[in-house]
C-alpha cells in the first residue's frame, strides 16, 4: 500500500545518500512504499540490502560510496545513468555529528565534519546537475539542521559544516530557480537516530525519524525550499536568529542545559 501524501514520488527515480540508517533510512522506505524507482547509499552495504529488498525487481539500486571519495560516487552516478538514465531527486541525508567543544577541538575533526557535510553535498550536486539542466527538471533536497542558524553548544565543527549548507542551498536555489530545477533546503531539529544518541543531554521536541521523513517528503512534494521541523522548536531557532547577541547569548545559557 502506497503511503498517503507522497503517491506523486511513484515511477519518480531517486538517489537517497545516506540510506543505511536514521532519517535517511526512513524516507528510503517510504519512497519504495510510494512506487519510487530508489538508489541506495552509504558507507554499510549490509544495512542497504534489507531496504533495497523491500521495493518489486528493478524497482531498487544498492550502491555503496563513502561521501568523501570522489571516485566511489562518479562510479556510483555512472550505475545509475547506465541502469535509469538519470535521477528526479537527489535526496542528500548523510553526515557525521561528533560534539565539539573549544577545550577539546582538534583540526582532525573539523576537517572530517566539513568533508563529510558541505564537500559530501557538493560532490553529490556535481554530479547530478548536468543532465538537469539539459532537462530543466529535479529536485535536490539537502539535509542540514537548525544548528546551522546560530552558534550552539557542543557543534564546534558541525554547526558550521550546517551554516555552509543553509548558504549552499540558498545560493542554488537562486541560480536554479530559472532552469526549472527545485531546491530544497531541509532543517530537523532534534531526531532520534545514532548519531543524536550520542547526546547527554536532553533533546528538546525529539521526534522519530518516521516522523522526520515525513516532513520531508511532504515538503518536497509541495514544492518548498525551507523545509524545517518539528515547527515548534524550529520556529524558535529562527526567532533567536534576528536577536542582539548579548540577548541571544544569555538565552542559550539561560536553557540550553549542557
Amino acid at each position: 500500500m502506497k503511503q498517503k501524501g507522497i503517491a506523486l514520488f511513484s515511477g519518480k527515480r531517486v538517489w537517497v545518500i545516506g540510506a543505511s540508517s536514521g532519517i535517511g533510512e526512513a524516507c528510503a522506505k517510504a519512497l519504495i512504499q510510494s512506487g519510487a524507482k530508489v538508489a541506495l547509499s552509504s558507507r554499510r552495504e549490509e544495512r542497504l540490502i534489507p531496504i533495497a529488498s523491500q521495493g518489486q525487481l528493478g524497482q531498487t539500486l544498492v550502491l555503496p560510496l563513502d561521501v568523501t571519495d570522489d571516485a566511489q560516487f562518479k562510479a556510483g552516478y555512472a550505475s545509475i545513468l547506465n541502469t535509469w538514465g538519470g535521477v528526479d531527486l537527489l535526496l542528500f541525508v548523510s553526515g557525521v555529528y561528533m560534539p565539539l567543544r573549544a577545550d577539546s577541538f582538534t583540526i582532525e575533526i573539523a576537517e572530517q565534519t566539513i568533508n563529510a557535510n558541505l564537500l559530501g553535498p557538493m560532490r553529490a550536486v556535481a554530479l547530478v546537475l548536468p543532465e538537469m539542466l539539459k532537462a530543466h527538471n529535479g529536485h535536490i533536497a539537502i539535509v542540514g539542521s537548525v544548528a546551522g542558524y546560530s552558534g550552539l553548544p557542543k557543534a564546534l565543527a558541525y554547526g558550521p559544516s550546517k551554516a555552509a549548507i543553509i548558504n549552499f542551498c540558498e545560493t542554488l536555489y537562486y541560480d536554479l530557480l530559472p532552469q526549472g530545477i527545485s531546491v530544497h533546503m531541509i532543517s530537523p531539529g532534534f531526531v532520534a537516530t545514532e548519531a543524536t544518541a550520542q547526546n547527554d543531554f536532553e533533546m528538546p521536541a525529539l521526534i522519530s525519524a518516521e516522523e522526520a521523513a515525513t516532513e520531508i517528503l511532504s515538503g518536497i512534494q509541495k514544492g518548498e525550499f525551507d523545509i524545517h521541523f518539528p515547527k515548534r522548536f524550529s520556529r524558535f531557532l529562527k526567532f533567536l536568529r534576528i536577536l542582539p547577541y548579548p540577548l541571544y547569548f544569555w538565552i542559550v545559557r539561560r536553557f540550553v542545559k549542557i
